[in-house]
């Protein structure tokens, strides 16, 4: 584990004290007080399989696409049902795999969840460029879909190559969204590939928004220590000059930044399946946050059919949080936005920001990471940087540690990070 990550971990706990997951959880889980709840739905399976992904997908089979369906019903009904009512939650997205794959059968899904829970602010679905056709669309459209989310990972030829990715037709794109328009269409990038240049990355980002998006996603690229991908990491410095100069350049554009990656052509424009307070997940490698407990389910499709058979929660890891804990990783995902609000801060957890941190807010800005403004904190360009470099270092320590694992083992008994 990382030495940056552990000390962090241990200075804004307070405590030595790692991450523990533990093989339980609960049956009934305590989501009916949450506010600003999030619903989240995982489809894994893919048409082919990319060497750099390191999420939970597997090969498209339709038999077992359907048999996970109808587990994937059923778990919907465990949890919804075990309050009376309907819930309001914020929002819901799909992401994968492809969860168009499944495009016939989302409208079931949709229906499922809105049984149980009142959707307030729209449902988002990740598409492969491939699935983005009138057909598709119009299929998603019918369902109640109102945002997309199209991993394009690059326009240019160079890059899909690098990438293992099929030809991407940006006017086919354009024709396609045109003919069914969404609320919000963003489309996905990665950026800090070998050799990549400022010229590259903003031609993407204007090839994107002048062919049917209003929102765009520039991922930094991770190496994972269990993908297959032979791309190697962009250095530190090289890594910062690009980020910066396209920040800049979106912002000479007028483009509004949403978060430390994101950026809009409409201000309403917005697509985020992380950045909530609490959130359910549903399907494998579907992860829980709730006040004080933060679970994943099992990585396995048949695992998860079986666990769900015998009417059981998928469920294969369970944190505990410790006060201080449940308030940095609540940080975490704020930061991610580029903006923390100190009175939703002191409503969640009932203590005020600067009397938790008051010391570590000092030195950020300080340092020229943030400014403050009525009781928001914005992160400067700066700052967006260093999240952004922090975030490698504890994708590498927690998040890899944490995958590498479920790819290979359905329910651990226990892990620390």
């Amino acid at each position: 584990m990382s030495i940056l990550t552990s000390m962090t971990r241990t200075w804004l706990t307070r405590s030595a004290r790692p991450f523990t997951f533990l093989n339980e959880y609960d049956q009934i889980l305590p989501y009916a007080d949450c506010e600003n709840l999030g619903l989240y739905v995982h489809i894994p399976f893919c048409a082919s399989i990319c060497n750099f992904c390191p999420y939970c997908k597997v090969p498209y089979d339709p038999d077992l696409c359907n048999r996970y369906i109808d587990a994937l019903l059923r778990e919907i009904e465990l949890v919804g049902g075990q309050y009376p009512g309907k819930k309001r939650v914020t929002s819901l997205y799909f992401g994968g795999g492809t969860p168009a794959l499944a495009a016939d059968r989302l409208g079931q899904i949709i229906e499922a969840l809105r049984a149980h829970f009142d959707i307030t602010e729209g449902i988002g679905v990740e598409l492969h460029p491939d699935n983005v056709t009138p057909a598709v669309l119009s299929v998603l459209r019918g369902a109640g879909v109102t945002k997309l989310s199209i991993g394009v990972q690059s326009f240019g030829e160079k890059y899909r190559a690098v990438l293992g990715r099929s030809d991407v037709d940006p006017d086919a794109l354009a024709d396609a969204l045109a003919a069914v328009p969404f609320e919000t269409v963003s489309m996905d990038f990665i950026f800090a590939l070998p050799g990549q240049t400022f010229e590259d990355l903003r031609d993407d980002v204007e090839t994107a928004f002048s062919h049917g998006a209003n929102h765009v996603a520039i991922y930094p690229f991770i190496d994972f220590t269990f993908t297959d991908s032979p791309v190697r990491a962009m250095p530190k410095k090289q890594k910062r000059a690009l980020l910066d100069a396209v920040t800049d350049h979106c912002a000479a554009r007028g483009y509004t930044r949403s978060s430390i990656w994101t950026f809009s052509s409409q201000p309403q424009a917005r697509y985020s399946s992380m950045t909530r307070e609490t959130f359910l997940g549903f399907g494998c490698s579907a992860t829980t946050l709730l006040h004080d407990q933060f679970k994943i389910n099992t990585f396995s499709v048949e695992e998860y059919c079986r666990r769900i058979g015998e009417q059981r929660l998928p469920t294969c890891l369970t944190t505990r949080f410790t006060a201080r804990q449940r308030m940095v990783y609540y940080l975490f995902w704020a930061a991610y936005s580029t903006e923390v609000d100190g009175a939703a801060f002191e409503r969640f957890f009932g203590v005020p920001l600067k009397k938790a941190y008051g010391a570590e807010l000092r030195l950020a800005k300080l340092l020229g990471f943030m400014t403050e403004e009525n009781g928001r904190l914005r992160m400067t360009k700066k700052g967006a940087f260093y999240y952004h470099y922090y975030e490698n270092f504890y994708t590498l320590a927690y998040i890899d540690k944490m995958w590498g694992t479920l790819r290979t083992e359905a329910f651990p008994e226990r892990l620390e990070l």
